[in-house]
This record gives structure tokens, C-alpha cells and sequence, in this order.
């Protein structure tokens, strides 16, 4: 009896960790492909000496810049734009 419950056992651990490693590749690839489809999906970064947009009116000015910062904060927490991006952008919108 104790020689069953000693195998039962070891089935056990060796079902779980077997379970568990298998996730962890099947999280790990599925992560390695999103970035591969993200990549070649992403838009090509905007060049530094493309022309400023034309100013808004001064009423909805402060509005628009609150909504494109927070387009670009929402951008760096997906890692779309790295940190240097992130402060150009945001240089350039402050002005």
C-alpha cells in the first residue's frame, strides 16, 4: 500500500509540473507571436522633421493636447513608443 500511494504520488508532481512547463511555453509563444503580428502590423514611425499641424482654435488647444498626451501615455504603456519617443512626442505637443 505504501508503494502505490509513493507512485500515485510521483505521478502526481511529475502531471503537474509537466502541466505547469506546458503553459508556461504556450504563454510564452503565444506572446513571441503577438509581437511578430504587432510588428509587422505596426505603422512606421513618423519621420522628426514632419511638419507641426496646423494650430487648433486656443479654446479646444489645452483640450487637444490633454487627449493626445493621453493617447501617448496610453501608447507607451503598450510599448508601442519607448521612453525617448514618448518624451520627443510629448516635447513636441507641449511646444
Amino acid at each position: 500500500m505504501p508503494g502505490l500511494l509513493r507512485g500515485v504520488a510521483r505521478t502526481a508532481v511529475v502531471a503537474g509540473t509537466a502541466t505547469a512547463v506546458s503553459n508556461r511555453v504556450s504563454r510564452r509563444q503565444q506572446g513571441r507571436w503577438a509581437q511578430q503580428e504587432y510588428q509587422e502590423a505596426a505603422p512606421q514611425p513618423v519621420p522628426a522633421a514632419a511638419p507641426p499641424p496646423p494650430p487648433a482654435p486656443a479654446a479646444d488647444d489645452m483640450s487637444s493636447r490633454i487627449d493626445q498626451l493621453k493617447q501617448l501615455g496610453e501608447l507607451k504603456a503598450q510599448g508601442v513608443l519607448t521612453e525617448a519617443e514618448f518624451e520627443e512626442q510629448k516635447r513636441r505637443i507641449l511646444g
